[in-house]
C-alpha cells in the first residue's frame, strides 16, 4: 500500500550537486527515518518524495506507481513541517478540515475523520481555540492531526521537533512512535537529532554530501557502523577515534603506550584507526599497563559519568565511567578496553575492517 522506491534520484542547483544518483526502497508500514549533517541533502530528498521540488533525475513511485508527474496533492502523502504551517485565523477544527472540504469531502465524513484524529492525539478539548492560543507542542499535534485526517498512504516529517522544547521533543516523540503503531502507516521522518533517529525508527538511513553511507537498524548503525562517518555519527558522546597499529599484546597508539584488547583484529603491525565508544574503555588508576592518560574533565550525570582523558598526544577521549567513582582533575589513569569494544577502520579509506 505505502511503499516508496526511490531510483537514481538526483538533485542540483545550478551546478550544485546535492543528491548523487540515490537509491532506496521503503516497504509499506515501515518507520524510516534520514539523519545526517546539515547540507547533506536529507530535507531535499523529502521534498522529492512529496512532489515539493522536481529531481534532476530519476524516478519516485509510491504503492508501485510513478508519482513524478503529480502534484503534492495527488501522491497520497501527508507532510508535517517543522513550523507547524497552521492557518493563525482558523480554529483547530478549521485548521484540520480545511484540506478535506477543499479535497470536496462531506459534512459528516469531515466531522467523523476530526473525530477520530482528536481521539488519536488527545486534541478534543482544544478544537475550537486558534494556533495563538496553544502551546508549541499543541500545535505541533495539531499539525499531525491534520496529516491524519488525510488517511495517506504515506506520512513525511520534516525535522517536526526541532522548536519544541526538551520536555515537549520527548512527549511529542513518544506520541509520534505511538501513532505509527495504531495507524500502521508508512512513515519517512528527516532530522538530525540521532536520539530520534535511533528510538523511532524500524531502519535508519544516514546521509551524507548527497549520499547514503549506511541503512540498518538502530541497531546494526550502532553496534557495526560501516565506516568512520558513520561511526563517528550514531551514539552520543561520538565514538573516540585514535591512530593506532595492531600489536602482539593490544593497540600501539604513539606516545601513549599499549591499549590491551580481547577480541579479532587485522594482524599484527597493520595500521589502522581504532574505535571506541564511551564505555568501551577500562579505567585503571596510575600507571597499570594500559594507555597512559590525565584525566582533564570530569561530568558527573548522576546515572552516569563521563571523565575526559587526555592522552600524551594531546588527543582527548571521553569514558564513560562509574558515577560511584569520583575521579580527581588531573588524575593518572591508564586504559584497556572492554571485551569486544574495538571498532576497526581502514585509514584510508574509512571503510570498516
Amino acid at each position: 500500500m505505502g511503499k516508496v522506491t526511490l531510483s537514481d534520484i538526483r538533485k542540483s542547483f545550478g551546478k550544485v550537486e546535492v543528491i548523487k544518483g540515490l537509491s532506496l526502497e521503503i516497504e509499506d508500514r515501515e518507520f524510516v527515518v534520514f539523519v545526517g549533517p546539515s547540507g547533506c541533502g536529507k530535507s531535499t530528498l523529502l521534498r522529492i518524495i512529496a512532489g515539493l521540488e522536481d529531481q534532476s533525475g530519476g524516478a519516485v513511485s509510491i504503492a508501485g506507481k510513478p508519482v513524478d508527474h503529480l502534484p503534492p496533492s495527488k501522491r497520497g502523502i501527508a507532510m508535517v513541517f517543522q513550523t507547524y504551517a497552521l492557518y493563525p485565523h482558523l480554529t483547530v477544527r478549521g485548521n484540520m478540515a480545511l484540506g478535506l472540504k477543499q479535497a470536496g469531502e462531506g459534512k459528516a465524513v469531515i466531522e467523523e475523520k476530526i473525530e477520530e484524529a482528536t481521539g488519536i492525539l488527545s486534541l478534543g478539548e482544544l478544537l475550537e481555540r486558534k494556533p495563538s492560543e496553544l502551546s508549541g507542542g499543541q500545535r505541533q499535534r495539531v499539525a499531525i492531526g491534520r496529516a491524519i485526517v488525510r488517511d495517506p498512504q504515506v506520512f513525511l516529517f520534516d525535522e517536526p521537533l526541532s522548536n519544541l522544547d526538551a520536555a515537549l521533543r520527548s512527549q511529542v516523540r513518544f506520541e509520534i512512535a505511538r501513532l505509527h503503531r495504531r495507524l500502521g502507516a508508512t512513515m519517512i521522518y528527516v532530522t538530525h537529532d540521532q536520539i530520534e533517529a535511533m528510538t523511532l525508527a524500524d531502519r535508519i538511513v544516514v546521509m551524507n554530501e548527497g549520499q547514503i553511507e549506511q541503512i540498518g537498524t538502530p541497531e546494526a548503525l550502532y553496534r557495526t557502523p560501516a565506516n568512520i562517518f558513520v561511526a563517528g555519527f550514531i551514539g552520543s558522546p561520538r565514538m573516540n577515534m585514535l591512530a593506532a597499529t595492531i600489536g602482539e599484546g593490544g593497540l600501539e597508539v604513539a606516545e601513549a603506550g599499549l591499549l590491551p584488547f580481547d577480541q579479532a583484529a587485522p594482524p599484527a603491525g597493520t595500521g589502522v584507526t581504532a574505535g571506541l565508544r564511551a564505555d568501551g574503555f577500562r579505567v585503571m588508576e596510575g600507571p597499570a599497563g594500559g594507555l597512559a592518560g590525565k584525566i582533564l574533565l570530569s561530568e558527573y550525570l548522576g546515572g552516569e559519568s563521563f571523565l575526559h582523558v587526555e592522552l600524551p598526544s594531546g588527543e582527548v577521549v571521553i569514558v564513560e565511567e562509574s558515577p560511584d567513582h569520583r575521579w580527581q582533575i588531573d588524575q593518572t589513569v591508564s586504559l584497556a578496553a572492554a571485551p569486544g569494544a574495538c571498532h576497526f577502520f581502514d585509514r584510508q579509506s574509512g571503510q570498516r575492517l
